[in-house]
């Protein structure tokens, strides 16, 4: 058990942690897609699903590569686009499109925004990035993974 009396969900089912960690194996040396753009997504998409560790540890990562006034801008990202590649933007709208397919349904136009901003593979590989994040999130946020951000 953790600190707050949950269960430490890659310790129970190692087996489990071992198949999600090497789909972000394959992430970060088979993709062709930029580390900065990668912590970006995984950012937006853990904002979006409300998970404490992922989002303190990927702001901690994109805060590597990227000033903390456009880092802090990431939720309102597409009022300040000017801030954002073209292609990040791109990545962050299908990140929330897809993290958010119960509502938006993947819609043709989201699709064909994302796909006129990626090669067919990095495509691939984005929305696999996404939905890896969505499932570390649906882990981290209900077994209340700590965060290295203290009081």
């Amino acid at each position: 058990m953790s600190k707050n009396n949950r269960l430490i969900w890659h310790e129970v089912a190692p087996q489990g942690a071992k198949a999600l960690f090497g789909i972000q194996h394959y992430l970060t040396t088979g993709t062709n897609l930029p580390e900065e753009l990668m912590h970006l997504v995984f950012l937006r998409v853990s904002q979006i699903n409300g998970c404490a560790h992922c989002i303190d540890l990927h702001m901690r990562d994109l805060l590597k590569t990227m000033p903390i006034d456009k880092a802090a801008l990431v939720p309102v990202w597409s009022e300040v686009p000017h801030l954002f590649p073209e292609q990040y933007g791109a990545a962050l709208a299908w990140a929330e499109e897809v993290t958010l397919v119960s509502e938006t349904h993947a819609s043709d136009d989201a699709y064909a925004a994302a796909a006129a901003a990626f090669e067919p593979k990095d495509l691939v590989d984005l929305t696999i990035a996404i939905a890896a994040m969505n499932a570390f999130n649906r882990l981290g946020a209900p077994f209340r993974l700590p965060v290295k951000a203290q009081a």
